[in-house]
């Protein structure tokens, strides 16, 4: 077996704001595995400034994991737990190599374009204009899941575009969801949480900075709306830890991103925990590409969760990678009659 690793630089069609800053490009890294004439590929999803394993040797890793490729996903994935995003890219490469079509890893009713997926619509941090406008567009296109980025503009402004949709939208009719990166100080935090419960949203996720965990487990007992954890779960890595962290904080839900996360072996983790304990969860993409991304929705359907999950990220760039991946009236659909443009022999990588 041979492994090589990529880089590839994704440019955003126009530039994406969170709490953390704007986007206006996202590196993304790619493990290609060759055997017996069979070409495979996994994602590496990483995420400067938010991903654990965002560290000056995260290449030197790389070559070391191609160069070790022969060890097999099971070693590799221990040996890599330092970094989630490259046992994801690890685990999806072997998954797309052991299976027919380097693309089609998860066959199920949703890849034969029976089902789809319920995803929510993302809207983007920016002017106050400019977040009416994607509520507008997202509203107008279907989508009966809106999930906004908070915590950048004026708190006044965004309770304000709140109540612009519950105007004209019963909770009925349409789900917000709410996601605060962290943004809110831990002395205001209850006091914006409860402002904002005024517009009956589904939860609010990260509202608070992670590793303040007092203050986060007490959140989650007294909060008007439940909260989700996201950062919260990135960099605890044994199954130890993570069930501690459960228990002390006591959340309603886990938002799981694979790239973040240790793949889905690490989301089935979590996934087995928060059942344990009553906590609800969602699985969402981490910017990745249509590889990444496709694999992500492949997997996330047949976990069987009927809820919205965060898998509308695909055509958020210029320079992403055609494929059967199709959003329709907020659902995500697996269109079969729609084929991959990605050429292995064609090393466009930048």
């Amino acid at each position: 077996m041979k492994a090589t690793y990529h880089k590839y630089t994704l440019q955003f069609k126009r530039p994406s704001g969170t709490s953390r800053g704007v986007m206006t490009d996202k590196e993304t890294w790619f493990i290609i595995l060759e055997q017996g004439g069979k070409k495979a590929i996994g994602e590496c999803g990483l995420l400067r400034g938010l991903s654990i394993d965002d560290r000056s040797d995260y290449e030197e890793k790389l070559q070391w994991t191609c160069a070790n490729i022969h060890l097999g996903e099971n070693q590799l994935w221990d040996a890599l737990i330092e970094f989630p995003s490259i046992q994801f890219g690890v685990e999806m490469a072997f998954q797309s190599l052991a299976s027919e079509n380097p693309f089609l890893l998860f066959p199920s009713e949703f890849t034969n374009h029976q089902k789809s997926i319920p995803i929510n619509g993302l809207v983007w941090m920016g002017e106050e204009s400019f977040m009416k406008q994607q509520i507008e567009e997202k509203l107008a296109a279907g989508f009966r899941c809106v999930k906004l980025k908070i915590g950048a503009i004026d708190f006044d402004a965004e309770l304000q575009l709140l109540r612009f949709i519950r105007e004209h939208f019963t909770l009925e009719q349409v789900e917000i969801r709410v996601d605060a990166n962290g943004a809110f100080d831990t002395s205001l935090a209850l006091y914006k949480i409860t402002q904002l419960s005024e517009f009956k949203l589904h939860s609010i996720e990260q509202p608070i900075q992670k590793n303040n965990t007092d203050s986060m487990a007490e959140l989650c007992k007294i909060t008007p709306i439940p909260i989700a954890l996201d950062e919260e779960l990135i960099g605890v890595f044994s199954l130890e830890e993570k069930e501690a962290l459960l228990q002390k904080i006591k959340p309603q839900y886990l938002i799981l991103k694979p790239s973040f996360i240790g793949g889905f072996r690490g989301a089935k983790e979590w996934i087995s925990l928060a059942e344990k304990y009553n906590i609800g969860w969602w699985i969402t993409s981490a910017l990745e590409s249509n590889i990444g991304l496709n694999a992500i929705a492949q997997w996330a359907f047949i976990q069987h969760n009927l809820m919205p999950q965060g898998l509308g990220t695909g055509e958020l760039y210029t320079n992403n990678f055609d494929c059967p991946l199709t959003v329709s009236k907020g659902q995500l659909w697996y269109v079969k009659d729609k084929d991959w443009k990605f050429d292995f022999e064609t090393k466009n990588w930048n």
